[in-house]
């Protein structure tokens, strides 16, 4: 291949990306706003699901699956306006399985497109942060207790699971079983709102945000015991090079 045909094909590269991102962006501002203006608006929004019956469901499928491939837009309000309008079993079932759908989708396509599709939504000092998943030996348990406890960025992790070893068979246990705990308890703060049922709603909230709070500690407290552990492997490695370079020499 000559350069000018590198050339062409770095341009036409940097275009679609171009592209891609003022999508994204347009997306963002004009169906994810609103989307969660709406839901945060739970009267009207059990208003309109009532409405449209099967259709508002798979109405709020969609929006939870856009939830999690556009990693910037919020999850909570969906979860507790699912609480609000469906219940906490119909509303746990859809924000489940529209985590399922959106995690298997973003698998599939990080496993075929490799880095160059997640630097499109995830920084590159995030997936640095997160590069001990992919060569940890119990990255199946890390992942597993990352996506389990509430407070984690579970959507960025999403992205970065799919550069590690791991199959689909066990995303798909470690996306829907470890997301359970997190689901539900914004879902049942949701439902609380819904019955009126106003103490305990507030109960819920202020308790998951603190369980919230100690997850997002817990979980800096793992990224950064695994990067000084790859920092020390990594000097390590080169102390190790120096001194077989020195024998030989």
């Amino acid at each position: 291949m000559d350069k000018r045909e590198q050339r062409r094909k770095r341009a036409a590269a940097l275009a679609g990306l171009g592209l891609f991102l003022a999508f994204t962006v347009v997306v963002c501002w004009f169906v994810g706003r609103p989307m969660i203006q709406f839901v945060s608006q739970p009267d009207q929004f059990r208003d309109w699901v009532d409405t449209h019956g099967v259709w508002g469901r798979l109405a709020f499928l969609g929006m939870m699956v856009f939830q999690v491939i556009i990693a910037i837009v919020p999850g909570e309000p969906l979860e507790i306006g699912a609480g609000y309008a469906f219940g906490v079993i119909e509303g746990t079932v859809l924000c489940l399985l529209g985590t399922l759908i959106g995690g298997v989708v973003i698998f599939l396509f990080v496993k075929k497109f490799g880095m160059r599709f997640v630097t499109l939504f995830v920084s590159e000092e995030k997936i640095h942060s997160l590069k001990f998943l992919q060569n940890t030996r119990r990255f199946h348990l890390v992942a597993f207790i990352l996506f389990f406890i509430p407070g984690t960025p579970k959507d960025v992790l999403t992205y970065i699971v799919g550069l590690t070893p791991m199959k689909l068979p066990a995303w798909i246990f470690i996306t829907t079983v470890a997301r359970i705990p997190s689901v539900v308890t914004s879902i049942i703060g949701g439902n609380a709102l819904g019955t009126q049922e106003y103490l305990f709603a507030v109960i819920v909230f202020v308790a998951t945000a603190v369980i919230s709070g100690l997850g997002v500690l817990a979980y800096q407290k793992i990224t950064k015991h695994h990067q000084e552990k790859e920092g020390r492997g990594e000097h390590s490695r080169k102390e190790g090079g120096r001194a077989s370079g020195g024998d030989v020499a």
